[in-house]
């Protein structure tokens, strides 16, 4: 894992993606430094996180793209699947890779603070406290463009669709408003998400009668919650969505609430979709 490990980050820096993420992470800091702390004189460090965080649809589908579409693309993703390493210690070797990028500008975010502080009184407590909400949101969002790239051989395709994934997370609060809060609306939905799955289960294992039998234990479950207590999928959809939106999460470090469960949410997020990621490369080694 370790030669893996040094290989990307040294390809990282090797190329342009490296440096345009640390680059772009700082440039839009400084400008929101400079617009809230400085122009409008707001003691909120906070605020600045806050406000950059839509920088994430353009960082993470830049430092996530090439991570294994590239290694498809050049068909090098054989010599991968040849190593004595596990799939996971690959994965786990590229994923810290592009954490250890990302950790650079953050890195140096965490020294805004303390230079802002010799201008007035800063919460270090809030302010530290978000950075490390930050953080865990960017690994977040990192392990979900790392699958993505497992996906495809192309880094354009890879890359736009990383950002529409995230662009659905940015708005999915919003989107609630012209969601019906009925448990028809959440039947429905919910439908389409163990269908999402058995989909996946069949991508995954190759397997058609896992997928299918999956699918109907999960739909006949959810058909006698809805004929026995249909009361209990009302709002749910509606409900749903709104915890499922990782940048809606970071408010509450903002608000200087420091949210465990928030922190808990993004580690379960990036470990599921690590592991999606070693289950989409171990079908394609055994294909």
């Amino acid at each position: 894992m370790g030669a893996i490990y040094e290989r990307e980050v040294k390809s990282y820096f090797n190329t342009m993606s490296g440096y345009m993420v640390c680059a772009f992470l700082l440039l839009f800091a400084g400008v929101y430094t400079m617009a809230y702390n400085l122009n409008y004189a707001y003691p909120n460090f906070e605020y600045v996180l806050q406000g950059m965080s839509f920088i994430f649809m353009i960082v993470v589908p830049v430092l996530t793209m090439r991570s294994i579409a590239e290694e498809r693309r050049q068909k090098t993703d054989q010599l991968l699947y040849a190593l004595p390493v596990s799939m996971t210690r690959i994965v786990l070797g590229k994923y810290l890779a592009m954490l250890t990028v990302f950790a650079i500008p953050v890195a140096v975010l965490a020294l805004y603070p303390l230079l802002l502080s010799s201008f007035g009184t800063i919460s270090f407590i809030t302010a530290y406290g978000s950075l490390v909400g930050f953080a865990f949101m960017g690994a977040a969002f990192i392990a979900v463009g790392l699958f993505i790239s497992s996906l495809t051989e192309n880094q354009a395709i890879a890359a736009v669709l990383c950002f529409l994934v995230l662009l659905v997370n940015y708005f999915l609060t919003a989107t609630t408003e012209f969601v019906s809060e009925s448990s028809t609306a959440s039947f429905i939905a919910i439908t389409i998400v163990i269908v999402a799955i058995a989909l996946i289960l069949r991508f995954m294992t190759k397997n058609t009668f896992a997928a299918i039998m999956t699918f109907l234990i999960l739909e006949i479950a959810l058909a006698l919650v809805f004929s026995l207590a249909s009361d209990a999928l009302s709002g749910l959809l509606t409900s749903a969505m709104e915890s499922l939106s990782l940048f809606d999460r970071f408010d509450t470090f903002v608000s200087g609430v420091f949210d465990i469960t928030s922190l808990v949410f993004y580690v379960v997020t990036a470990g599921v979709f690590l592991f999606f990621t070693v289950q989409s490369l171990e079908k394609r080694r055994w294909s």
